[in-house]
């Protein structure tokens, strides 16, 4: 199988820039005077820089941290590994460098933890127990690509500038001249053919007149976003998301769309069901690549994932769903400060492939605990703490965070989408702490899921009465072309007969089905057929488990012909009695193949059913 090749500059008598893959150049050393948990604080006479990676060298291994906080020659790191036998005195080497993501072919169908080291080889090498200080390259150097060239000798390239591109499983992976370039390039050489991931493919001269050898593989510090400096360059440019996301679940795509580079979070209660949503909205939402971050997730619910994604087809191809992901895994009982850092080194990925005009769909589970996480360091760092001990800065660096999602029209003017969902675990499913409101604040769709639909077995248990998307009327242009004129309308009347099905059944808890009028009954029919027949939907079913827009678009309209129909019913028995044939028809039609014989069959039993009851006026 083929693997990386590097996309950036190796200057020979400078410090390496932010994008690039220099070799590492000692940044002089330090000395541990205090620990506390994952927080190391150290002295030096070196210069410091914020975010810097740093190694802690004890026992013969090397942990690495990041330097958090600076103050005259101390600092304070965060430690990604446990930090027993760490004593004062012990040596720190200082790298100069950025926490970086290695961006390259070969991340499709890999599984990292939150420093980017592939799992699979440090299992192969340490065995199945990680140990402390272990790293590994996340793009090996032997691995050959077939590099080809869309630049010849005379060319001049600017940053972000597509080189050549190479097949990687399903896509065209763009190699991509260094994001951080300053200036124009000249091209003096480019390489054709199988090239080795470590072997130069493009040699240029920068307008400093420097000549630089290029790979197909580069780094990038995964806290700062990939795209900024192309946007100052003016180079990219970032545009309004204008299209839905389509996950073919009816519940999401009708009533609370997701746009295209758009936000969500999912927060629900243990056993609400998210870990399933996300692998249905991963497998069969409308996205080129899916990137994965299990940052804190229990590690028995990440190995479900991993066994899954690696058996499933992908309905997008002929390959398995692994062959479009990437997964970061942090899980819970591994180091607090790399759950810390893995949900940016995802979205840093996810920005690359963005880059490359590719629609990519980042799932982030879950954002609590990584919440947790800052909670957890900013305790030992002993700063001021805000609501629930979380940090102050909570609220900003959760916005910071989705802020990344977005669409982004490429150099070559190719358009790329980062659509970025993230699930939110309260405790006790209590929507008013401080993580899901923060995060409430930041995204554009709230799918909150209730643990009364999901005891009831209603899924997906995203609750109708509390969910929220703001991109409903963002969309209105794109649905009324595709789907109906008055889409959005439509959606928002059977919204509110939603409502006043919930405020009928309240009623009914205390006066039972006799004290209230056929009319309010008929509403708490009608919102209960709406639910059954499309709010829920059958995971386990070949057919019901994906329905694509045009069918969607079509049981939409039969369900708001058959709800506004003015029915004359004298009693509720009567009410319920066509209510209940109604359903059993609707959940047949739902589980056969679309537009089939027995689907058609189905729908002529339906109209002679709405017939019927319409002739007893």
């Amino acid at each position: 199988m083929t693997t990386p090749i590097s996309a950036s500059e190796t200057p020979a008598a400078e410090a390496p820039a932010v994008g690039s893959t220099a070799p590492r150049r000692s940044g002089g050393e330090a000395r541990v005077i205090g620990v506390s948990g994952n927080v190391v604080t150290i002295e030096t006479d070196a210069p410091l820089m914020k975010n810097e990676v740093a190694l802690v060298h004890v026992g013969g291994e090397a942990l690495k941290s990041e330097v958090l906080r600076i103050y005259g020659k101390t600092a304070d790191m965060q430690v990604f590994e446990e930090t027993g036998g760490v004593q004062v005195g012990d040596r720190v080497e200082l790298t100069k460098e950025l926490l970086p993501a290695a961006l390259g072919p070969g991340l499709l169908g890999s599984v990292f933890d939150g420093l980017q080291n592939p799992l699979n080889v440090l299992a192969e090498r340490d065995g199945f127990f990680l140990r402390r200080g272990s790293s590994a390259p996340a793009l090996p150097g032997e691995d050959v690509w077939d590099f080809r060239p869309s630049v010849q000798v005379g060319d001049t390239v600017r940053g972000g500038d597509v080189l050549g591109t190479v097949p990687e499983r399903n896509i065209a992976h763009k190699i991509m001249a260094p994001f951080d370039l300053t200036g124009t390039a000249e091209v003096l050489w480019v390489a054709r053919g199988p090239q080795r991931a470590d072997a130069p493919v493009v040699r240029v001269r920068t307008a400093r007149g420097r000549e630089r050898e290029w790979t197909m593989q580069h780094s990038w510090p995964v806290r700062s976003p990939l795209p900024t400096k192309l946007l100052r360059q003016r180079h990219s440019e970032r545009l309004f998301p204008s299209q839905v996301l389509t996950t073919t679940i009816r519940l999401i795509d009708t009533f609370f769309p997701i746009a295209l580079g758009g936000t969500a979070c999912i927060p629900g209660p243990f056993g609400a069901g998210k870990t399933v949503l996300q692998g249905l909205v991963s497998r069969y939402s409308a996205a080129d690549i899916v990137v994965v971050v299990a940052c804190g997730e229990r590690a028995g619910e990440v190995v479900e994932t991993l066994v899954d994604f690696a058996e499933m087809d992908d309905p997008r191809s002929d390959g398995k769903l692994m062959d479009r992901t990437v997964v970061i895994c942090n899980t819970s009982s591994m180091p607090v400060a790399a759950r810390e850092a893995s949900i940016y080194m995802g979205i840093t990925i996810g920005e690359y492939y963005r880059q490359m005009g590719l629609n990519v769909l980042l799932i982030a589970d879950s954002t609590s605990r990584w919440a947790q996480a800052m909670r957890e360091t900013s305790g030992r760092l002993e700063e001021i703490p805000g609501e629930e001990a979380f940090p102050a800065y909570l609220d900003s660096s959760i916005k910071g965070l989705y802020e990344r999602a977005g669409v982004v029209r490429a150099n070559d003017g190719v358009v790329g989408s980062l659509t970025m969902i993230g699930t939110v675990s309260p405790a006790g499913g209590n929507f008013e702490e401080p993580v899901t409101q923060s995060t409430l604040g930041a995204v554009k769709c709230f799918l909150g899921l209730s643990s009364a639909r999901a005891y009831k077995r209603f899924y997906p248990a995203i609750d109708p009465l509390m969910s929220w998307s703001r991109y409903l009327d963002q969309l209105k242009p794109q649905l009324a072309a595709t789907m109906d004129p008055t889409w959005t309308e439509s959606v928002k009347e059977t919204t509110e007969l939603l409502h006043r099905g919930d405020a009928v059944h309240q009623m009914m808890q205390v006066t039972g089905e006799e004290g209230v009028t056929v009319d309010d009954y008929l509403d708490y029919q009608r919102a209960t057929f709406v639910d059954m027949v499309f709010l829920q939907q059958d995971a386990f079913d070949p057919v019901d488990v994906t329905i694509p827009l045009e069918r969607q678009k079509e049981s939409f309209q039969l369900i708001r012909r058959l709800v506004t129909r003015d029915f004359q019913f004298t009693s509720n028995d009567e009410v319920r009695n066509y209510f209940t044939k109604l359903t059993g028809l609707f959940k047949n039609l739902n589980y056969s193949e679309w537009r089939s014989a027995r689907y058609r069959e189905l729908l002529a039993e339906i109209d002679a059913l709405e017939a019927q009851a319409v002739s007893q006026k």
